[in-house]
């Protein structure tokens, strides 16, 4: 079993059924593997659905994307990585934004986990199998 851990941009395109994500969820899920959002890319898709004109229909794309993924929590390990990987990224000059260093962490800490984003910054995590769909 794999598991992979959606960046908010990929979630996005899953609810708005874009760019063909989620046909590679459903793929993904048949075939065994787990799909998971962090809690973090929870709030960013949250936040997007309050700011929206379309406020009540995006929060029925929103509960139907979900119905397909798995949350996964910030956990204390997760913490733990995030504190390492911050460390990290200090020490060799390469600023990111905390919440791709919190998605990073949360990969790390489910451990054995592909990161799905668009997102180059988080490439530059040292360890993090990382995909774009």
């Amino acid at each position: 079993m794999r598991r992979f851990l959606l960046d908010t941009g990929p979630a996005h395109d899953l609810i708005n059924r874009r760019q063909g994500v989620l046909g590679r969820v459903d793929t993904e899920r048949q075939a065994g593997n787990r799909i998971v959002i962090g809690t973090p890319v929870l709030g960013e898709l949250w936040s997007a659905v309050e700011g929206s004109a379309s406020r009540e229909r995006n929060l029925q794309r929103l509960r139907l994307a979900l119905s397909r993924l798995v949350d996964w929590p910030c956990t204390d390990e997760a913490a733990a990585q995030y504190g390492r990987v911050f460390a990290e990224l200090r020490r060799v000059g390469r600023p990111m934004q905390q919440i791709d260093i919190m998605i990073a962490a949360i990969a790390f800490a489910l451990g054995d986990c592909t990161v799905v984003t668009k997102d180059s910054d988080v490439k530059a995590v040292s360890g993090l199998v990382v995909e774009s769909w």
